[in-house]
């Protein structure tokens, strides 16, 4: 049982999140959401640091990396229009938030990059439900102390005679009606005063507000107040159960057949060229297969071989690392070759995100392989680590480069050269797409298809709810060019 202990800025703090979940309602609830997520993140690590003010935060290299990727990710909203990092984003953005709000107000001995860090960030989520139900029963318990017994009485039947006046109060309003058309005609104009709104989204959308309200109040009280699973903080030590011999015995039979692979796979490597039982969709779907298979299977004995080795004498361990840095190596090749093919099939058929995202997702494997074959002969490194800040740099570029715009200007390069175009494609790649579709038709308005699709896109657009929440630069500025489109 949690000794909770409670002040007048705890109750200041509760008014703050009622504020916060307000915010959080109107930002998610309104219409398709822009501009109101990065300001919600910004009034939310307001108050958070209002809260936490004075207080000495740890982990803070890592804690201002979290920061900086969170604001640029929520700034994506209403900088860009991309819809697949649309959807991923209203996770990962709260789920960072939880991570970097628990990293720096935990404990500096805290190794946030080991496993152990999940139940433990989990524990701590879970617990502002018990959190809450304490500190309101502490509270009552004050209110009780504060107010004598018979002030306590006079409110409570103050309370009982509200209850019994409300369906009273509905009949003589209903005979009163009845009676006089004038009355009725004054008492049905009262609600037009106030906001119209459906009882039932009423009620959701209070509901929605109390659920925001007290999360943010008890997993930030909860945090303040310090209250750690301590078992949950620290592993004992890596656990060293893989046996050398058996390592090696593998890495020899695993190395052998990319080494067969890949000197069959030479023949044609730098021809460009197909073989002949393989179409261009056959060709590169093989060498996606050969990424999930590097990364699959390569990857993850790489990293089980340096993390869970036992001890061993210094020629098995010589041994060991070579056969690491070649089945690198042949990784290497292997991802070089899929990016290849893949480069192949875009220059038949076009760029697509399906196919730009699987190339960027091969450089940052290169990335992991180069920094893994580091560690193979510099054991201090730390892995795990590398992996997840590197991971997290990755994710956030994708957001700020704008692929959208990317695969845009690639597909209009590859109509300039060969004159073919998916006009349809680029006017689903959101309103990236259609501000280039619009440019293309001020120089080409003759291209069979440019024209409905554009004419589609401008009813689809006037169409849709432009509320503030959802306020985009892009948006905006492809609607003002659309506004203008055949008029």
């Amino acid at each position: 049982m949690m000794d909770i202990q409670t002040s007048k800025s705890d109750l200041v703090f509760l008014v703050i999140c009622a504020l916060l979940g307000l915010l959080a309602e109107l930002s998610f609830f309104h219409g398709e959401i822009g501009i109101s997520y990065f300001l919600f993140v910004t009034a939310f690590y307001w108050a958070f640091f209002w809260r936490f003010r004075g207080f000495s935060f740890t982990n803070r290299r890592i804690g201002f990396l979290l920061l900086f990727c969170i604001w640029l990710l929520s700034a994506g909203y209403f900088l860009y229009c991309n819809t697949l990092f649309y959807a991923l984003n209203i996770l990962v953005i709260p789920v960072l938030v939880i991570l970097h709000v628990i990293l720096i107000t935990g404990s500096p001995t805290m190794d946030w990059y080991r496993l152990s860090f999940i139940p433990y960030a989990f524990s701590k989520l879970f617990a502002l439900f018990p959190y809450n139900i304490a500190f309101f029963a502490k509270e009552k318990g004050n209110v009780k102390t504060k107010v004598d017994n018979k002030a306590y009485q006079v409110i409570t039947k103050i309370g009982i005679g509200l209850l019994i006046s409300v369906p009273l109060l509905l009949i003589v309003v209903n005979l009163l009606s009845s009676a006089d058309s004038e009355f009725s005609r004054v008492i049905g104009r009262l609600p037009s005063l106030f906001v119209h709104v459906n009882l039932l989204e009423g009620s959701f959308r209070t509901i929605v507000v109390l659920l925001y309200t007290f999360g943010f109040f008890g997993f930030l009280q909860l945090l303040k107040s310090k209250w750690e699973p301590r078992a949950l903080l620290q592993m004992n030590g890596k656990p060293k159960f893989w046996d050398p011999v058996i390592v090696s015995t593998l890495l020899v039979l695993i190395n052998a057949v990319y080494v067969l692979f890949v000197t069959i796979q030479f023949q044609y490597f730098f021809s460009g060229n197909l073989q002949d039982s393989y179409t261009f969709a056959e060709y590169a779907r093989r060498g996606f297969f050969e990424l999930m298979a590097v990364t699959m299977i390569n990857l993850t004995f790489l990293i089980g071989t340096l993390s869970f080795s036992k001890e061993s004498g210094k020629g098995i361990r010589l041994f060991i690392k070579i056969m690491l840095t070649l089945l690198v190596a042949v990784s290497g090749v292997m991802l070089i070759s899929a990016f290849m093919r893949l480069s192949l099939y875009e220059s038949a058929y076009g760029y697509t995100l399906a196919r730009v995202l699987p190339h960027s997702f091969m450089i940052f494997l290169g990335v992991i392989f180069l920094y893994t074959l580091v560690n193979v002969w510099i054991e201090r490194l730390s892995l795990i680590r590398f992996y997840l800040i590197s991971s997290l740099v990755y994710y956030t570029l994708l957001n700020m480069v704008n692929i959208d715009q990317f695969v845009v200007d690639q597909n209009l390069q590859r109509y300039k050269d060969t004159g073919k175009i998916d006009i349809y494609y680029l006017d689903s790649l959101s309103y990236t797409g259609v501000d280039e579709l619009l440019d293309l038709y001020e120089s080409h308005p003759d291209l069979p298809g440019l024209e409905k699709a554009l004419s589609d896109r401008k009813k689809y657009t006037f169409a849709e709810d432009h509320s503030w929440q959802s306020f985009n630069i892009v948006k905006r500025s492809v609607r003002e060019r659309l506004q203008e489109f055949r008029n």
